[in-house]
């Protein structure tokens, strides 16, 4: 115990920068600090701290202080230059907190005054269909965030996609709620295995971008349960974060900081949450309000807000007595209990740069990519690529290397931005480019490779005319605070895709967006590949999948409309990059309710581009044995058998869909990745999610799975069956419990 205490002691002396705190640390005993007892719970531990801490310590612990330089205020001493900050406090031991956003990955340079590496878009993860691989990917956040010298992450994006268009799809997770909340869920316990708190975010219903500060999001709350909710409910249950963010926008009028129902009720008294809730950068609006209504923790008011609500104003409505001592207790009890449960305390970070594996750690974003990345179109065959063929790369400054989105979770590579300089310079930029670039990686395998910018359509034509395949990269950069106004490419670049495409039948072409875009050039084109925003390791991983060194595996994780016709909402009132519109002060999410996404196509009978879960790969699958069963614990299981029957290796993701007895669209229930070699097979268990057959019985004020008959299919899409199966449930059935 004493080299423990002496460990956290000199970290407090580092981290604070205070003369003389080492000594005093140092001289601490277990009966002067009986919460750092391990044999004690987090509860336990979390009681004693608060009993020992004055009132100015609580409320220095429920605000953190902008961690750098601001128009207001210079960089806090001790801070790292980082999103939120908090002071060590050397009397109780308590090391500083270090708060960054880290989305993709470390979005600050840390101690080591680095850079870091970044994951593909979250949408990338999601596509994946695969919990490891976000695992994988969290793990590595959590490492590199730790040896930066950072203890709590603002990474877990788990806001629903309901517009192509919204600025921030790329730091989420897809339109369904229960891949959304299961692939998020496995990225925060990744982080937090790293003795690091991740942040849950945004709560709830931020699913557009213009206007977020103020406007409000409307929708009935039992269809906010089915849908948005439920994508947290499953990603606090599968991930237990240590925190969650408010959202900016308000929801049915009532900001989401100050919601009594999503605070309170929802989230601390049915789902059991037990850890802190902070406001984000500029979503605080009062003191005692919000208090009361379940928010813990102000962030960065000091900079962000209109007044610093949980310093002074705060501390006269407790006063005052509208805000009970017991609530300020609590507040300070969630934080605590958090960093004692996620080993923040018990585990200070290092006070020197820790190693980070940089080029290990590049390997975990190109496998990510590698499983994330969807084959949309292959005609003919045309990936993969041949080698020894002579390929012109054109367009998307694939000569430098692959886009990156913007705000506050983009990443600067540890070897930096390779378009250093180029606009907007200013927020939601820097506009940043990973460098590493296909050009690069294509060169190594062609016999031949030229480069054209892609500017003008007569050079670009000119360049693939040339050679043996041309391969397009086309971009759309998307980044927080802006949504986009459409779903068109920018730049002029579908002319250059159409005029290379006249040029050279063997034409390739390369997404590189927040999503989906409109495709006037689809069929004129042999392959399309959407890459998202590709990572730290993006050239690498398009060239492998290109050129078949892996096979695509990705699948959809949102449904790719034609064109904004098809959108519950043709336009967005504000949208744009400096758009001098004023947003709109509320949109109507009761338009599609619940119904997201590939439901919403389902109820209104529209048929979209490219279907939820769809992806190609270079092998083909075949099911066969679908049936239903019971696992040990009563939950529906389907079985089925999985055939390779191509020529190579590769995944396949079986999707299982479900409509209950009381009819409405289907559901996803259930899926699994399965990777086979040719003409291996594999019986394959799909347990069916429970919060996928039930639904929220508002009366009853619980989740019910009804009893009856349930129609489940086996899809390859969200519209294309492999087989039917009906699911037979008692009355018994047992209901469906919040985590």
């Amino acid at each position: 115990m004493a080299d423990t205490l002496r460990r956290t002691a000199l970290a407090l002396a580092t981290t604070a920068g205070l003369a003389g705190l080492a000594g005093a640390a140092t001289a601490a005993t277990p009966a002067a600090h009986p919460w750092m007892d391990r044999s004690l719970s987090a509860d336990k531990r979390a009681e004693l701290l608060v009993a020992a801490m004055t009132d100015d310590e609580k409320f220095r612990l429920i605000r953190t202080d902008f961690g750098m330089k601001s128009d207001k205020h210079p960089q806090p001493e001790g801070a790292l230059g980082n999103a939120g900050f908090i002071p060590a406090n050397p009397r109780l031991g308590l090391p500083a907190i270090q708060e960054t956003d880290a989305g993709l990955g470390v979005t600050k340079p840390g101690v080591d005054n680095k850079g870091a590496i970044s994951l593909p878009a979250s949408l990338s993860a999601a596509a994946s269909f695969d919990p490891a691989v976000a695992h994988a990917g969290g793990r590595m956040i959590g490492s590199e965030a730790r040896a930066k010298g950072y203890n709590v992450l603002l990474s877990g994006g788990t806001n629903l996609l309901r517009d192509p268009r919204n600025g921030r799809n790329f730091e989420y997770a897809g339109e369904d709620p229960v891949l959304a909340g299961t692939i998020v869920g496995a990225t925060i316990k990744g982080v937090q295995e790293n003795k690091v708190v991740a942040t849950i975010k945004h709560f709830a219903a931020n699913d557009i971008e213009s206007g977020r500060n103020t406007i409000s999001s409307q929708i009935d709350p039992v269809a906010l349960r089915e849908s948005d909710l439920i994508a947290f409910q499953i990603g606090i249950a599968h991930g237990d974060p240590g925190s969650v963010m408010s959202a900016y926008n308000r929801v049915n009028g009532t900001y989401s900081g100050e919601h009594e129902w999503l605070l309170n009720e929802v989230l601390k008294k049915e789902w059991g949450f037990k850890g802190w809730v902070m406001s984000d950068w500029g979503g605080a609006h009062s003191a005692a309000k919000a208090a009361n209504a379940g928010l813990d923790q102000q962030s960065a008011g000091e900079v962000f807000d209109a007044e610093l609500f949980f310093d002074k104003p705060l501390r006269e409505a407790v006063a005052k007595g509208e805000v009970s001592k017991a609530r300020l207790d609590d507040m300070v009890k969630r934080i605590l209990r958090s960093f004692f449960v996620h080993g923040v305390l018990d585990n200070p970070v290092p006070v020197k740069a820790g190693s980070v594996p940089y080029e290990t750690d590049r390997m975990v974003a190109r496998n990510a990519l590698e499983a994330g990345a969807v084959l949309l179109r292959n005609e003919n065959a045309l990936l993969p690529l041949a080698k020894g063929k002579s390929v012109a790369v054109i367009g998307g400054h694939a000569d430098k290397g692959v886009m990156a989105g913007g705000g506050s979770s983009s990443v600067t590579d540890v070897n930096g931005n390779a378009m250093e300089g180029a606009e907007p310079t200013g927020w939601p930029g820097p506009f940043n480019y990973h460098p590493s670039a296909p050009l690069t990686f294509i060169g190594k395998r062609a016999s031949k490779v030229t480069f054209d910018a892609g500017t003008d359509p007569a050079a670009a034509a000119k360049a693939a005319a040339g050679a043996d395949v041309a391969v397009v990269f086309v971009t759309k950069w998307a980044a927080e605070s802006y949504d986009a106004p459409d779903m068109s490419l920018p730049d002029n670049q579908d002319a250059v895709v159409a005029a290379v495409a006249k040029a050279n039948p063997h034409t390739v072409v390369v997404l590189e967006t927040n999503g989906a875009v409109k495709m006037p050039w689809l069929d004129q084109v042999g392959a399309v590949m959407q890459a998202w925003y590709p990572g730290s390791a993006g050239g690498d991983a398009i060239t492998r999948l290109l050129y078949g060194d892996v096979a695509p595996s990705g699948r959809l994780p949102l449904s790719w409309p034609t064109d904004e016709s098809q959108l519950p909402r043709a336009t967005i009132q504000g949208a744009g990059l400096n758009s001098k519109e004023k947003p709109a002060d509320t949109i109507d999410y009761n338009i599609e309710g619940a119904d997201v996404g590939y439901r919403w196509f389902e109820k209104t009978k529209r048929k979209p581009l490219f279907a939820f879960g769809y992806g190609l790969t270079y092998t083909s699958f075949d099911y066969s044995g679908f049936e239903v069963g019971k696992g040990k614990d009563g939950r529906p299981v389907v079985h089925l058998t999985v055939k390779n029957t191509g020529k190579v290796a590769g995944a396949d993701v079986p999707q299982v869909y479900a409509t209950g007895p009381q009819g409405g669209t289907r559901r996803l229930a259930g899926w699994a990745k399965v990777t086979l070699k040719p003409g291996a097979s594999q019986r394959v268990d799909i347990p069916l999610e429970p919060l996928a057959l039930a639904r929220w019985d508002d009366a009853g004020k619980r989740w019910h799975i009804a009893a009856g008959t349930y129609q489940l299919k086996l899809g390859r899409t969200a519209e294309d069956f492999a087989g039917d199966a009906k699911l037979e449930l008692p009355e018994s059935f047992p209901v469906v419990k919040a985590p």
